[in-house]
């Protein structure tokens, strides 16, 4: 495993310096679900919630949120994104949110994506939540990412020897 890129000699934190670092085309894909009752789906589908189109609010709020990443997480560093996605489907009992973002530049875009990803399901939680309190969001996590020196990474591939795992990071 690498070393900790956020702490300075005396241990506390900092801001990584990207300036010398080559441009190049980064991509990341985050992902999660809010459970809930069929009948809020069905609500949801049927365009009959209270506030209004849950996916078409939930869908720019997490754009929004992308593009406000480096506002939230302290560390990270502004970047121009060339485009984000956010998109949300229905089955049964869950809205499942995908979220993408991509940017060309010194630092990749994985907490963009995570963010956008997120915030799109707190939005469904914050739509929805007066059909149904006990809503669940769960599974946010990274897809997949490219660009950059650490290389391609997708969540479905083996573990490297030495990769935290689920079962070691409990």
């Amino acid at each position: 495993m690498g070393e900790l890129t956020h702490l300075d000699e005396r241990g506390q934190a900092r801001m990584v310096d990207v300036g010398d670092k080559p441009e190049t085309s980064r991509m990341a894909v985050a992902s999660a679900a809010v459970h809930t009752r069929p009948d809020v789906i069905e609500a949801i589908r049927a365009g009959s919630a209270a506030k209004g189109d849950v996916l078409a609010v939930a869908r720019v709020a997490g754009i929004m949120a992308a593009k406000k990443t480096a506002e939230l997480i302290p560390l990270c560093h502004p970047l121009r994104l060339d485009k984000v996605i956010v998109e949300l489907t229905l089955d049964e009992s869950a809205v499942l949110v995908r979220a993408e973002a991509r940017s060309t530049g010194p630092t990749g875009v994985e907490m963009e994506a995570l963010t956008a990803a997120s915030v799109a399901a707190l939005a469904v939680y914050d739509m929805c939540k007066a059909m149904d309190r006990r809503m669940l969001i769960t599974d946010l996590c990274l897809q997949e990412k490219a660009g950059g020196r650490s290389g391609h990474f997708r969540r479905d591939e083996p573990v490297e020897p030495g990769e935290p795992t689920k079962e070691r990071s409990k």
